[in-house]
């Protein structure tokens, strides 16, 4: 089972993302989620369709946002942010993971759209989800 704390680390990466994802991207706010686990490292990526790249930015002390890229980079071994397309963007980050895993059901929400997973490659552990949300006005 992977540790409470690379699980607690991929939930909060993943809420962050989401976050901005609801706050920032325009011109709607869908985007994809893809959790992947190759061997011991745990990839998660977020897609949307706008193609504005983020940055980093230093926050007030007081303020209440603005902290949400610099923690998933404290939070993960790796991340970043790539174009997809013509429009859109992928922001992704990796965590360390060990093997074997929580099921990836287990990290996903329980309103996923769509959730698949693949099972081992001799040799390999390999588990991958895709969920799809779509916006939600509001």
């Amino acid at each position: 089972m992977a540790s409470a704390a690379a699980g607690d680390r991929a939930s909060l990466g993943v809420t962050e993302l989401l976050t901005n994802v609801h706050r920032h991207a325009e011109p709607d706010k869908t985007c994809t989620v893809e959790i992947e686990l190759l061997l011991d490292r745990l990839t998660v990526s977020v897609h949307d369709h706008d193609p504005r790249l983020p940055a980093v930015c230093e926050a007030e002390p007081g303020s209440t946002c603005g902290r949400g890229l610099a923690m998933v980079a404290e939070l993960s071994e790796s991340w970043g942010v790539r174009p997809d397309g013509e429009e859109g963007k992928v922001v992704w980050f990796e965590l360390s993971a060990c093997v074997p895993v929580v099921s990836m059901a287990d990290l996903a929400s329980t309103d996923t759209k769509d959730l698949s997973a693949r099972g081992s490659v001799p040799g390999h552990l390999v588990e991958r989800t895709v969920v799809r949300s779509a916006a939600v006005p509001g």
